[in-house]
């Protein structure tokens, strides 16, 4: 029976199941893979050339909170699935192995077969899934393109039990997937790229956290780097630009540019001036994409919050994205990495990097993680009675 409160992208993945033929009672995914074509087809697939990066960054992590990770093709079919000799068994009793597929035509409403084909992020919770067996787990699922060509390559999955059913894990997949990707830019920084011949080699560091307006410099590839002050809306479009690597029409970049309608003209102005900053060869158009091998300071933070090493992200945390934008994707952006980096520093238990926060500006004024830092240092502490100020001063102001 359908849940009486249901997204709708879950009810509709459940009428497609339904209308493919899956059984609600099916109890595992079929073998589209054999054991015999399964080792030759995923070495020659384009993402085993990141799986290691993907098995060392989330594999662990996923083996930390007992779930397990796996890398499927565009087809859905299961290439890769790692975890601790337990996890694994509980994930084959439903089918969850190599060489299984997972397209939600054959499998019912999960969120590999989901991402794939909505081509987002998804997680699917328990009862969500459409098959019964399956509704004792929680999944979150995001796709993996070529960075070249955009084209869809597969899709990275962590699952397990309700510990998976959080935004965290949403994050951290997330994450692992722009590693992959950024990683697969490299590797096509040496011909053959699919990008202007003026441009092929070059690189761009752009910087913008805690800062108006960002910081880029660009390295052409033949030895010479020149840097860049941007205006905050020039900022902006890059930070939007960069984290799409797929790029963005004209209409969703002026949704995420502008509160309000009515911005189009204005954008248009705004990439006219930005590509006479760049040039033709950095900036693309239809759809609007920057085709060169990026690097951002925000994305570097998630990486390391991926990896799960807080300390270093807190490190490379240089205050909140463009803290002045009020553009809603910089904002949505924005919001993101801050939950995530004060999620990790209240789940991490270490004082001193709570501390760090509550020290920065963008930090004084954090509840929670006041509490938090009171929680975690003992009573004798000379840093008890500065944190009871900090907490009794916040009271007061709350009222």
């Amino acid at each position: 029976m359908v849940n009486r409160a249901m997204r709708v992208e879950v009810a509709d993945s459940w009428h497609r199941s339904a209308a493919a033929g899956v059984e609600p009672d099916l109890a595992e995914a079929p073998i589209t893979l054999p054991d015999a074509d399964l080792r030759d087809y995923r070495q020659a697939h384009p993402l085993a050339r990141v799986f290691p990066l993907l098995e060392d960054v989330l594999g662990q992590a996923a083996r930390e909170c007992d779930a397990v990770m796996a890398v499927a093709d565009a087809e859905g079919q299961m290439l890769w699935v790692c975890g601790s000799a337990a996890t694994l068994r509980n994930a084959e009793s439903i089918g969850f192995v190599e060489g299984s597929n997972w397209d939600e035509r054959m499998a019912g409403t999960n969120a590999p077969g989901l991402a794939l084909r909505l081509d987002q992020p998804v997680q699917v919770i328990g009862s969500e899934h459409f098959r019964q067996s399956v509704r004792r787990f929680s999944c979150a699922a995001t796709p993996i393109h070529d960075p070249a060509t955009s084209r869809l390559l597969g899709v990275l999955d962590i699952t397990g039990g309700d510990q998976v059913a959080v935004p965290q894990t949403m994050a951290m997949v997330r994450a692992a997937a722009r590693m992959a990707e950024s990683e697969l830019a490299r590797d096509l920084l040496s011909p053959p790229l699919p990008m202007p011949e003026s441009s092929r080699g070059a690189y761009l560091v752009l910087e913008s956290l805690g800062r108006g307006d960002a910081l880029l410099a660009i390295d052409d590839g033949r030895g010479t780097t020149s840097k860049l002050r941007l205006s905050p809306r020039h900022s902006e479009i890059l930070v939007l630009l960069a984290s799409a690597p797929r790029g963005l029409s004209g209409d969703e970049l002026g949704v995420l540019l502008y509160s309000e309608d009515g911005g189009s003209s204005t954008l248009r102005a705004e990439l006219n001036r930005l590509r006479a900053l760049l040039g033709d060869s950095l900036l693309a158009s239809r759809p609007y994409r920057l085709v060169a091998g990026i690097t951002c300071d925000w994305l570097a933070v998630e990486a390391l919050l991926a990896a799960g090493d807080v300390r270093a992200a807190l490190n490379a945390y240089q205050g909140p994205l463009m803290p002045r934008s009020e553009a809603p994707g910089i904002i949505r952006l924005r919001e993101a990495l801050n939950a995530s980096v004060r999620q990790a520093l209240i789940r991490s238990g270490e004082a001193d990097l709570m501390s760090a926060w509550t020290r920065s500006s963008w930090g004084a004024d954090d509840y929670e993680m006041w509490l938090a830092q009171r929680a975690c240092v003992a009573e004798e502490s000379p840093m008890r009675a500065l944190i009871d100020g900090q907490i009794g001063r916040l009271d007061a102001d709350l009222g």
